[in-house]
Order: C-alpha cells, then structure tokens, then sequence
C-alpha cells in the first residue's frame, strides 16, 4: 500500500458514522492552515472524483470559491458527476479548524462554509488537531505509525519531496528512520528506478525527457547492466528482468520492493517468451516470470477442486502436499500484485487442515471448550482469511470445495458432541439467577460489538496490543439461544432487571418489572441510563468518569448482508472499532470492556439445515427454537 492510498482511505474514513444513530454527513471539510498538502491536489484529485479544493474559479480543476463549493454540494452543477456513495471533500488551504470555529469572525471568504462544520465532519487528528505531514507519516492513530525525525530540516524535505512521497510504500517505510536525507533522495536520480520507469512507460519516459537525459540513460544502462535501452528495446530488458541473472538481480529485486509502482511491467513480461518450464522448475528458475506463476495457479485450482471426491483424511494430506509444492509463490511479487490468490489461500487452508486433524468431540462441555480455546479457534479464523484470500469465482469455488471436505465435518462433530452433552447434563453457561455477572467497575466504559466471535476477538485483541494497549481477555458461555435479542441484554449491567421466557416472541425479553418486552432498544436505554449507565451514541466520548454504555460495529448484520464477503471486510470493522476504543481511553476512561452476545458460523455453500415442525416447538425461530 502507498502512502497516497493509505491517505486516501484515511481521509474517506472521516464520513464513518453510525447508521442507527447519526444522519450521513454532508461533507468533509480538510482544513490545511499550512498549505502543506496543496501539491499534493493533483494527484489526490486523480484519484478522488469526490474532492474539490477552495480557491480561484477553475471548474475544470474543481477548484472555487466557497459559494461555488456551497452549489456543488446542493447539486447544482449540472457539469459536475459525483459519486453517489461518498460525500464531497472540500480541501481548504490557507484555513485552520479554528478559523471555521470561530464563525461570528469568520473571514468573508470562507464565511459560506463554517456553517458546514455541523452538517459535516471536520477532518481531523484523534486530538482535534489538523493533519499534518508529520503527523499523517508518525501518528499511531489513524496515521501510519512511523519513525520521522521532527527537525526543521526534516520538515522542509518531506513538505518538498510530497509528491514523490505519495507514491512510496508503506511496507518499505516500516522500520526505517526517516530524516532530510530519505526525503532528499526521493528528489534525486536513481538509475534503477529510471530502467524500472521506461520500461513500464515505455516511448512515454523518452518523450518525458530531454536528450541529454536520455543519452545519459541509455549510457548508464550500458556501463552496468550491459544493456542498450535504444538498440535492444523493452521487450529485450523485460526478457533480462525476469531472468534475474548478474546485474539484473539488482533491478529485480528493486521492482519487487514497490511492483504497484510500475503498473505496466506484468503485461510487458507477458509479452516476452518465457523459457520452457521442465520438471524441476521452481520460484528460483521462473518465478520472474507472470505466466508460470498463473500456470501454477490453474494446476492449484485444479488440485482443490478434485478434493471434493476423497475423504477429509486424505484432503489434508493433500492440502498439506500442495503447501509445499506452492507455498513458495506467496514470497513471489505476483502474490504481493494478488496474482496468486489460491497460494495465498492455500496457507490458511493448510492450518485449517492441521487444526480439524484434533476432533473437539472427547471430554465434558467445558474440556470442549478448552479445547476450542486453545487451538480450535484457528480453524475458524483461518478459514476466514481463507476466504478473504480470494474474490474470483473459480478461485471462491475452489476453496469452498477444499473447506467443505476437512472443516465442515469438523464442525458439524464438534456441535453435534456439545449438544449431547449438555442434554446429558446443562448448559454450561447456567441460567439468569447462577450464571455469573460480569465484573464492572467503577471507571469502566462497556463497548458492545454484536457478534465478536473468538477468532475476531483474539484479531482485533492483536489490533489493539499493537496500539501499545493493555489487553485482557476474559471468556464466559454466551446466552441461550445465542442471538443478540437474547445474548445482547444478558451481558449488560442491568440483566438482573430483566426476564424472558421460552414463549417471548423472536426471543425477546422483558422488562421484568414492567414486562415491556426490549425490541426496539429503548427499553434497555432506559434501564441503562436509570442504572447509572448513561449510554453513550455516535461518536460521544462522554467525559471519562464514573461508567458508561455504548455500541458500535455490527459484525452479525454486516455477515447477514455480505455473506461469504464479509471476511474481506472483517479488517475494516475492525478498523472501526479499534478506533472507537482510541478515542474512549483518551477522553479519560480508565478501562473499556468489550463485549459481545454471541458467535457466528460462515460458510460458503451454506450449512446442513433441519426443518423443524411448529408443533413440536414452544416457540420457534429461524435459528432456534424452545421445544415443548
């Protein structure tokens, strides 16, 4: 990912709001009191048909003044065609959040805009403050987290080498300590980086330059590289690139290091003849090459595919064969340009394989519950990154097929031995009056995220460990039947308030003084706030004292509405919420308790279904049911 990426889903992230509670926001409004990002407008512009910036009337450049931005956010730009689902983004350089703030003075200029704060969202640091360059490139919240030196030296580099810096990637940047040099460098010549620049532009870099830098090119090429760009031609150096041998080994490994940048440097290779593949060819002989890794890739497919006639014993034992046979293209810069998807994929499933080995089908109720916890739970976080490996339908098709063979009759095991066990004894889990409370404080604000399964925890636990976060984890058997009209108000404070029967409809409890059943959610906000538990909406911080309740990422809707997509998106809830848990500990709470009602099953394909006759059943549902 470059940094104009990360800026970009940064700046966008701004107008997250939660459905439930807030209305869309109008705009974002990007104050820049600085200027610092203005040279950066262009290629911003490029790539976000939703941006527009303050300033002299230019409508080709989406440039105007703050009346000209009032209309475009009206719609009353008829040459104008904004995407429907993001808000407008109005860059306003020379303008500080607290010249909008202050709106009684207000310069005259940007006066048509102030009034935007309260329909929209400022974009802006977790601290209120505007964002910087430095503070984009260091700052662990919301920011990317790197080492920058903070002299004025350093400054002045990375504000002139901005446009440059946009294009570098994240992952190189990692580790490193960045001065005024790493910036400098950006704005000097770098002969590798030219080589890796004409061949994916082609007639286009020559045209870029003058004569003199082309011959100074061409002449560079041929004292270390033994190449002639003019005589030879791209095909020859794409040909030299992929082989990797002497020199070449240099510039290979520096197209490794950033590929995104040279976009059009596959479709060149593709282009050339690629050197036979014989039986012992691997990553070290053809791996420069895009047309043996793809070839790799349809031999994988086919080897998933052919798992849906043999038993789950022998699928593992293949899964765990074809790791080691393609397991190696996941370091190849085809898997890191997601031209290897089922190599990717096919790391998850070879955990998958090796955790379904263990049935969780021996002990009591609780030995099985250990056991998930221990290690039963990477088959279920694997699986989902499985799946979020992949987007094609072949490629889905094929993972679904290599999952319904080694996890599915796992699961089904492991369910089907739980419940024989509890019918033999009780729900582990206990009832409202012997199951225990949860221990909160004094201090605490209690995060609700519906539907944080284990796995998903345990991700976004490491999510926030990395945050420099102190994280506990505390795990309880959720109530039955695990859905959130039930599960959710038994891991609130007020639980004790509150009664159900087998008869509720959909589950629902009551009030247990009233009977008012819970649906709709004001009921328990009543109990909350009456408790003591002022409930906090949106993004309200609260002031940090005494204890509160609030909710925020819907992972059970968002699998509802998305299916098997959900797993490419679960890191963007994720995202969410970690940055809801920011905000909370830095508005002054001393703690915040993450809870959730229940787990989840995702399977693509779906999972084995019992229909259920109404007359035997007290009361039934889509996914439970109180037999008489």
């Amino acid at each position: 990912m470059r940094i104009l990426d990360h800026l970009i889903r940064t700046i966008r992230s701004a107008a997250n709001h939660n459905a439930e509670a807030q209305a869309a926001p109008a705009c974002i409004l990007w104050p820049d009191h600085d200027r610092q990002w203005q040279s950066a407008m262009p290629a911003l512009q490029a790539a976000m048909p939703e941006l527009f910036v303050l300033g002299t009337y230019d409508p080709a450049a989406r440039t105007g003044p703050a009346i000209w931005l009032r209309c475009v956010l009206a719609g009353m730009i008829d040459e104008l065609d904004l995407p429907p689902d993001k808000p407008p983004i109005f860059y306003l350089p020379g303008v500080s959040r607290q010249d909008l703030r202050a709106v009684e003075s207000c310069p005259p200029a940007i006066k048509p805009l102030a009034e935007l704060q309260y329909r929209g969202v400022i974009w802006s640091q977790v601290n209120a403050k505007d964002w910087t360059i430095l503070a984009l490139l260091m700052s662990k919240q919301g920011g990317l987290g790197l080492d920058v030196a903070q002299d004025n030296e350093t400054r002045k580099a990375m504000q002139m080498a901005l446009t440059h810096l946009l294009d570098e990637e994240v992952a190189l940047l990692r580790g490193k300590h960045l001065d005024a040099e790493t910036f400098n460098t950006l704005l000097t010549g770098d002969p590798i980086r030219d080589l890796l620049t004409w061949l994916d532009q082609g007639d286009g870099y020559r045209q870029a330059h003058t004569p003199e830098e082309w011959s100074a090119f061409v002449a560079l090429c041929k004292t270390q590289l033994a190449f002639d760009p003019a005589n030879e031609g791209e095909l020859a150096g794409a040909a030299k690139l992929a082989a990797g041998a002497g020199p070449w080994r240099t510039v290979w490994e520096r197209y490794c290091e950033a590929p995104r940048r040279y976009p059009r440097v596959p479709a060149l290779l593709r282009r050339c003849v690629m050197p036979p593949a014989e039986l012992f060819s691997d990553t070290g002989t053809h791996g420069g090459w895009p047309q043996w890794n793809e070839e790799q890739e349809g031999h994988l497919r086919h080897a998933l595919q052919s798992l849906a006639t043999v038993p789950a014993h022998v699928a593992r034992e293949r899964i765990a064969d074809l790791e080691q046979q393609h397991g190696a293209r996941r370091h190849l810069v085809w898997a890191v340009l997601g031209e290897a998807p089922l190599a990717s994929a096919l790391e998850y499933l070879a955990v998958t394989a090796e955790v379904t080995r263990n049935a969780l089908a021996a002990g009591s109720a609780q030995e099985v519950a250990a056991a998930y916890v221990t290690s039963g739970w990477r088959a279920d976080d694997a699986l989902l990154r499985a799946l979020a490996a992949v987007s094609l339908p072949d490629d889905v098709a094929a993972v679904t097929v290599a999952l319904r063979v080694v996890y599915l009759p796992w699961a089904e095991q492991a369910a089907r031995y739980l419940q024989q066990q509890v019918a033999g004894t009780a729900y582990p889990g206990g009832t409202l009056d012997s199951a225990p409370a949860l221990p909160y404080a004094k201090g605490d604000c209690v995060l609700f995220v519906d539907g944080l399964r284990l796995d998903v925890a345990r991700r976004l636990a490491d999510r926030l460990s990395g945050l420099g976060y102190t994280v506990e984890e505390a795990l309880h058997w959720a109530a039955l039947p695990s859905v959130t009209a039930t599960a959710k108000p038994a891991v609130t404070p007020v639980r004790k308030q509150i009664a159900g029967g087998d008869a509720s409809a959909d589950f629902q409890p009551q009030v247990a003084e009233s009977g008012q059943p819970l649906q709709g959610g004001q009921p328990l906000k009543k109990l909350l706030g009456d408790a003591g538990w002022p409930v906090l909406d949106g993004t309200d911080t609260g002031n940090g004292t005494g204890q509160a309740w609030c909710e925020i990422g819907n992972i059970d809707r968002e699998g509802h509405d998305r299916g098997v997509k959900l797993a490419r998106h679960l890191d963007e809830l994720l995202e969410e919420i970690e940055l809801r848990v920011s905000q909370l500990l830095i508005a002054g709470w001393q703690r915040v308790q993450i809870v959730t009602d229940h787990g989840w099953l995702l399977f693509p394909g779906g999972l084995p279904k019992h229909d259920l006759p109404a007359v035997l059943t007290e009361n039934k549902w889509g996914r439970c049911a109180a037999i008489k």
